[in-house]
């Protein structure tokens, strides 16, 4: 400020006079002084970036009696460096607003006792007492209390997900309706939202592929330049030029050689895309999987946990036996046989039952036995029932199943669902069907990655055909890969690698391992719930979300093409500026305008990729 003050003073006294030469003087060294610093160390080491180049030029402009204009340098090139920064800073806002969401101190329960404690001072095992409008201020479960938890700032759901026992809860979001009882999991440090914040950090300081070509391409042009500039000022006048003309020709070549715009092109362009992503609940750990994203042309993905939610749903219930009474009490006598079951799938029966309202809690099971592969026995009332595979009861009953039953069976199975049939010694009961449930938006997701460019989308899996087929044809995948162990999903990615170059692999963060690291991305699902998906993928979605990924896609290819508009600006309006040597038309005024008026447009363009929204 002090520095325009007196560059304004300069002006105002006109050039020529002692007093505005004052001015001027004053005015470069108390703007240029930082400048200057960096710029003759970097001399005396042969480090030659920007700032060498500045300090050589406003130096050579004073010694040849431009003062004004080597003040006006100065002061344009402050302007520029605020610039920059101020769209660091905008970019880093979002991310820096996170740290600012979760409260400084919580209401804990200790013993008998209620009390504010400061986050840092809480410990694992603590008792938290939320509020309802309150924020949650520790990661932790839920152990008492119902209420609907607004994610956004985590996970980007807009829409408040409800939370009842044994549900986790993460700092930062806000308890919208119920009184939530909270046993703190993590200490403030350890919390999704610290490692979410660091993470990003550490992601926006990574250096992109396009921004380490653009330093190495520095390191030959700066040099390259100031032996450009020394031979505009040196060998015209050895021809016969006038000696000023051509000095003043030479410093205005070091000016509009100055590297700003090209520096600042890559990495106003990834901080901003990566804070973006972050904001929308999408983790991009650096700007080299931010440009990988942006160029895959194929994307495989796991089947549970990534098309499906991962966990069993029970999809279809059919009653054998006459009468609308029938079919509650022989769900509950199922729910009651495989309460006692360690079957992986008796949690979705459990779960169909607690929907139902009913109580089979209350039904005695006695001689209760599992055969093994097979299904559960036990004696309830007098009579023995049996839940299992349809071979269980094929066996046991004296004439099979009924081959009306087998076609229902088959029918389901071919839909790639799990069947279960329940009956007693002399007849078959009911027949039901379990599921990994698709997820409703896969469908939609892939569609609009094909319409994207993606050239191909596969899923891969250890399931059966039969299941493989049913879930990869409602996804709409262009191939599935069925019955795979994941040394063959590792295989899998490597041939798609040599065949499409860029590969990206969704899974859940935890299994498929190998092929996650083994792809140029590796995308987790579900961030804001496992570590595992932090501290191992490249991508992370934070609220389990299958529908960021089209948003991923869009704005990692924004991305690639505003960094190559940059690109391309910068070096374009160096060469124009530099051709307007030969005719000697090039002044200071002209080089200062193409070089900031460059950074300038670069900043803006980078900071278009905020605009980016995610479309549901």
């Amino acid at each position: 400020m002090i520095s325009a003050i007196f560059l304004l003073i300069g002006w105002l006294l006109g050039e020529g006079h002692v007093m505005s030469t004052i001015a001027f003087g004053a005015s470069i060294i108390i703007g240029g002084y930082r400048l200057f610093q960096t710029g003759i160390k970097n001399l005396f080491r042969f480090t030659f970036d920007m700032k060498t180049l500045m300090t050589i030029a406003v130096i050579g402009a004073a010694i040849i009696g431009e003062w004004g204009e080597g003040a006006t340098v100065v002061i344009l090139f402050a302007i520029s460096e605020a610039l920059e920064r101020y769209s660091m800073d905008k970019a880093r806002q979002s991310i820096r607003s996170l740290m600012e969401i979760a409260p400084k101190e919580a209401l804990i329960r200790r013993g008998e006792k209620e009390m504010l404690v400061e986050v840092e001072d809480i410990e694992i095992g603590d008792i938290m007492i939320v509020k309802p409008g309150q924020k949650i201020a520790m990661d932790g479960v839920v152990i008492n209390g119902t209420s609907a938890v607004n994610q956004a700032a985590i996970t980007g759901e807009s829409v408040p997900v409800m939370k009842v026992n044994n549900d986790e809860v993460f700092a930062g979001t806000l308890n919208e309706e119920g009184l939530l009882e909270v046993k703190v999991t993590k200490r403030v440090d350890d919390s999704t939202i610290a490692k979410i914040i660091h993470l990003v950090e550490e992601a926006q300081a990574e250096r992109a592929p396009s921004q380490a070509f653009v330093d190495r391409f520095a390191q030959y042009y700066t040099p390259l330049i100031m032996l450009v500039a020394c031979g505009v000022a040196i060998i015209p006048p050895l021809l016969g030029g006038e000696w000023s003309t051509w000095i003043y020709q030479g410093l205005a070549v070091l000016v509009v050689g100055c590297p700003c715009a090209l520096v600042v092109s890559t990495p106003v362009s990834i901080v901003t895309a990566i804070g973006n992503a972050a904001r929308n609940g999408v983790l991009i750990k650096g700007g080299i999987h931010l440009e990988e994203m942006g160029a895959i042309k194929a994307m495989a993905f796991d089947k549970t946990g990534t098309l499906t939610r991962g966990v069993p749903v029970v999809t279809d219930f059919f009653p054998l036996q006459q009468g609308m009474d029938r079919a509650p009490q022989l769900l509950k006598i199922i729910a009651a046989l495989e309460k006692r079951s360690q079957h992986p799938l008796a949690s979705a029966i459990l779960k169909k039952t607690e929907e139902e309202k009913l109580d089979y809690e209350s039904v005695k099971v006695n001689e209760f036995s599992s055969i093994t592969g097979k299904g559960v026995k036990g004696l309830i009332a007098g009579e023995t029932y049996f839940v299992g595979s349809p071979q269980l009861l094929d066996e046991t009953l004296s004439n099979g199943l009924a081959q009306e039953i087998k076609e229902k069976i088959n029918a389901l199975q071919i839909q790639g669902k799990t069947v279960i049939v329940a009956g007693s010694r002399t007849e078959a009961l009911a027949v039901l069907a379990v599921a990994d449930e698709v997820r409703e938006n896969s469908r939609l997701v892939v569609e609009k990655l094909h319409s994207l460019g993606l050239k191909k989308t596969i899923m891969l899996t250890g399931d059966n055909k039969g299941t493989a087929q049913a879930i990869g044809q409602y996804a709409g995948v262009s191939e599935i890969k069925a019955e795979l162990l994941p040394q063959d999903k590792l295989t899998f990615i490597k041939e798609l690698q040599r065949k499409y170059e860029r590969v990206a692999m969704v899974g859940d963060g935890i299994n498929d391992a190998p092929a996650l690291a083994a792809a140029n991305v590796g995308i987790a699902m579900g961030g804001a719930g496992t570590d595992t998906a932090l501290e191992t993928a490249d991508v992370a979605l934070m609220a389990d979300d299958l529908g960021k990924l089209p948003f991923t896609v869009k704005l990692s290819r924004k991305t690639l093409q505003i960094i190559k508009q940059n690109i391309t600006f910068s070096l374009g309006i160096k060469l124009i500026a530099l051709l307007l040597v030969i005719p000697g038309w090039l002044t200071l005024w002209i080089a200062i305008f193409a070089d900031m008026g460059a950074t300038l447009l670069v900043t803006l363009n980078s900071l278009r990729l905020l605009l980016v929204k995610d479309q549901k």
